[in-house]
């Protein structure tokens, strides 16, 4: 895969959109480093200015070819003004005088009949920066532009929408594409989009040969064409991360904090500020595992470990959250979503009231708005099943309740939906944005295959009433490392719901969460007995067996047998 690593640099303070229209010209010569599959091609051309300020403008072009197939191409264009392109992206620009030549980088110099080819630059100006009225494709002209002003351009990405993932397209991720792509079966849901993870501070710029966030970000403007499109990061290297759970410790010690701004989070948002990429919705999920801990693992909890107490008294993850929720919320085109955990942990009175009051203090300090957060995500990296159809909170039996019944052991919820909307309803009772957000991860929740109930089960007693009618066919709710029976849930989608942003894959399925058994490696994870299939559990699961699979690799790298299951398993079915 060829990426393109340049740099943009002015911030950008507004924006305006700009479109060319198409059109087909009359046959030239041309160029003679240009090889042709037929005669010379009718063309269309998009250009868009997508920021413009005082003395510069970043533009999107996408020029397409309407004629026979090529094998390499040139697009020319005069500016009518002093305009002066300054640098590019997935294209070779040159300019002389008011002369523009753009010509296809190495990797996207053939284009099909129908097939498109998208590039960008930055420029400078002064005066007026008039579009250009004539674009040239290998020496045929495509003439003519729109009003700059035209309302139905796409949103000014200086200014927030209320559901980023509106009307949008969502990344693609070449590498877990690839991987999925690569197993049998896998073609059917690779061109799904998962959230990248920057899990560590080598995430950054990328992992030995693996992508970085600059490549991440150029690969989403190639996937982005002239409409709208979503990246969706995972920001998760707070000291002393994930207290309670082994497998995914991170390489930073309890105290970093200071390492965790200056390395981690400041160049996450330098590199989220550049202009370059201010077409994007960028969608951070904040920290999971991570603020829930404080509620639920401390002293006092039967849950209560010593790494948790630690956090909770020095108050870094608090410091850490803050932080990075007032850098990254700075950035106009970034929306910021917290993890709150998932009704399996959060569900009871405590737990939820005490969480959101949470929430509520760590995103008004250490330099952090509420304004600051865009909405909230549930059951990322989970497992819990999206809607429990089969009973329902208020059902009983024989005058039991099933909140009495020992799945849901007096947990106000049932499925991840309810939780979401509930939470969100709390949330903007305690003082957050009345259009809050909110996302849940659906990516291993599906539970189908033969196990999933036809419906509900028999009401002999509540916990047979329950237990043969839940979708979710876990062991135990406090289970959540490579289950053993689970599926892809519903594929991602915008708005399926009241109150709720999207439906999202932001953990990739087939990706391990933690090894079953100890694997040295240098990422700071450890080995959690929880991944161990024969391990009989503790506080958290109630001392029930584990239901992992067996022979999983270290968290985060790829596990095909747990990919395999997931697509068998799928709900809907694939």
């Amino acid at each position: 895969m060829s990426r393109s690593r340049t740099r943009a640099g002015t911030t950008l303070l507004a924006a305006l959109t700009l479109t060319g229209a198409a059109c087909a010209g009359t046959a030239a010569a041309l160029p003679a480093d240009v090889a042709v599959g037929a005669a010379a091609a009718a063309c269309s051309v998009d250009y868009k200015v997508q920021n413009q300020w005082g003395s510069g403008f970043t533009t999107a072009v996408t020029v397409t070819n309407n004629g026979a197939a090529v094998n390499g191409w040139n697009l020319t264009w005069t500016f009518a003004g002093d305009q002066k392109v300054s640098n590019g992206w997935n294209a070779d620009l040159s300019q002389s005088g008011a002369n523009v030549t753009a010509k296809n980088a190495s990797y996207n110099g053939s284009l099909a009949t129908g097939a498109s080819a998208s590039f960008g630059f930055n420029a400078s100006y002064s005066g007026t920066n008039a579009v250009p009225a004539t674009f040239k494709l290998n020496g045929v002209t495509c003439n003519g532009a729109t009003d700059p002003t035209d309302p139905t351009d796409p949103t000014d990405p200086g200014t927030k929408v209320d559901n980023p993932y509106a009307g949008a397209k969502v990344y693609v991720n070449p590498e877990w594409s690839q991987k999925a792509a690569a197993e049998p079966g896998g073609t059917k849901i690779s061109n799904q989009p998962t959230g990248v993870w920057l899990d560590r501070i080598a995430a950054i710029n990328g992992v030995g040969d693996g992508m970085g966030l600059r490549d991440h970000l150029d690969a989403a403007l190639s996937q982005k064409g002239s409409g709208e499109e979503v990246v969706q990061l995972v920001v998760y290297d707070l000291p002393g991360r994930d207290c309670a759970a082994l497998a995914s410790n991170g390489e930073l010690g309890p105290t970093e904090i200071d390492k965790y701004k200056s390395d981690f989070i400041d160049p996450i948002a330098a590199i989220l500020k550049d202009p370059k990429y201010a077409g994007l919705r960028i969608v951070t999920t904040i920290e999971i595992d991570s603020l829930p801990n404080l509620v639920t693992n401390v002293s006092g909890r039967p849950t209560a470990t010593p790494n948790c107490d630690v956090m909770k008294a020095n108050g870094n993850y608090q410091k850490g959250v803050g932080y990075a929720l007032d850098k990254l919320g700075d950035i106009p085109n970034v929306y910021n979503y917290i993890d709150a955990g998932h009704h399996g942990w959060l569900g009871w009175d405590d737990n939820f009231n005490a969480s959101a009051e949470l929430f509520k203090s760590t995103a008004s300090s250490n330099g952090a708005k509420l304004s600051d957060v865009h909405g909230f995500i549930v059951n990322t990296a989970n497992y819990s099943a999206l809607k429990e159809t089969n009973f329902t909170i208020d059902d009983s039996v024989n005058g039991t309740s099933v909140r009495q019944s020992k799945w849901v052991d007096w947990n106000r919820y049932t499925d991840e939906l309810s939780y979401a909307q509930a939470m969100r309803t709390k949330l903007v009772s305690l003082g957050f944005d009345q259009n809050l957000g909110m996302l849940i991860d659906t990516s291993r929740n599906g539970w189908g295959g033969a196990a999933r109930p036809a419906g509900p089960g028999v009401k002999t007693t509540v916990d047979t009433y329950v237990d043969g009618g839940r979708i979710d066919r876990r062991i135990h709710l406090g289970n959540w490392c490579n289950q053993s029976g689970a599926g892809l849930g519903e594929r991602p989608k915008a708005s399926p719901a009241t109150g709720i942003d999207a439906y999202v894959w932001m953990k990739p399925p087939g990706e391990s969460d933690g090894s079953s058994s100890a694997i040295d490696n240098d990422e700071g994870k450890g080995f959690d007995r929880m991944c161990d299939p024969t391990y009989t559990g503790n506080a958290r699961n109630n001392n029930n067996m584990s239901g992992a699979l067996p022979n999983a690799p270290v968290a985060g790298h790829w596990f095909s047998a747990q990919f395999q299951e997931l697509m068998k398993n799928a709900y809907p079915a694939l």
